[in-house]
């Protein structure tokens, strides 16, 4: 039982260690700087280089953009959702999705959750449901623990202290069931696979939060919402073959310890608690 049910590939990971090294003590013999070995890295070269690569992975947004618009559009064009447009660069969110019903949802998107950057959010007024959508193009990232670092140490904290209520986190990225992340819902070949573009894809991971904000005093127990009510996650798992024992329920109890606010976080995934935590306070990072 676990949290989100892919892992880490640790074969990949110590070859990415092994290869690293070799780059690390091989680098002064690529390209034609003209420095011998000592020269080289005198000279602040090699750091420089791989700040300047860090900086393009971590500042690019185009590659993820792009992969939201392939899969938002796909499920437009199969009848899953109505419209989507981007929320532009003034807004504290990415995509406006328009629903049956009229009904709107706002998504947010983040990285590989485990950083401050998941605190930052807002809902917006005019949505009916917001969620936010978690793309970790890292390799090397451990997803059991962004996902439970993501839901638990920070999400759940900034939907109580903040009343920002959030319906569903959705977990996925042009990296799951490749050889990077392997995925345990649809192997390589596998009929559940979706070609989406250039991109062949296992059904997402979805995790519907309560419908309500949970609060010591006058909410302390919400329970997760049906996937049935929050429709842009039905538009998710409708779309891309999601299994209904596949889609994860989060959980809170909330409760004053003192001068704390605790609460405690389930995860129920095919009626089996996966990962639950004890009564821990809320820390504002």
């Amino acid at each position: 039982m676990s949290v989100i049910p892919c892992q880490q590939n640790e074969q990949l990971r110590e070859k990415i260690k092994i290869f690293s090294e070799t780059l690390r003590t091989e680098a002064h013999t690529l390209g034609d700087h003209g420095l011998d070995q000592q020269e080289f890295h005198d000279s602040g070269l090699f750091r420089g280089a791989i700040e300047r690569l860090r900086g393009q992975f971590s500042a690019s947004m185009n590659e993820k953009r792009d992969f939201v618009r392939h899969l938002l559009e796909h499920m437009r064009s199969g009848g899953h959702i109505l419209e989507w447009k981007s929320a532009g660069e003034s807004n504290r969110y990415d995509y406006e999705v328009d629903l049956q019903l009229g009904r709107t949802a706002a998504i947010e998107l983040k990285g590989c959750l485990d950083g401050n950057n998941t605190n930052i959010f807002e809902r917006p007024p005019n949505a009916d449901e917001f969620i936010i959508w978690s793309l970790c193009t890292n390799s090397r990232a451990d997803p059991r623990h962004n996902a439970w670092s993501g839901i638990h140490t920070r999400l759940s904290a900034q939907i109580i202290s903040r009343k920002q209520q959030v319906d569903g986190v959705v977990i996925w990225d042009m990296m799951c069931g490749t050889l990077g992340r392997p995925c345990p819902k649809a192997a390589k070949n596998s009929p559940r696979r979706t070609q989406v573009g250039p991109f062949s894809l296992p059904p997402p991971c979805l995790y519907l939060f309560p419908s309500t904000v949970p609060s010591p005093r006058n909410n302390p127990h919400p329970r997760a919402q049906r996937i049935e009510a929050a429709k842009i996650m039905r538009a998710f798992s409708g779309c891309f073959a999601c299994q209904q024992s596949e889609i994860s329920e989060v959980e809170f109890d909330v409760a004053h310890r003192r001068a704390d606010i605790v609460r405690a976080t389930r995860i129920v995934r095919g009626d089996k608690v996966q990962q639950a935590s004890d009564s821990t306070p809320i820390r504002h990072s």
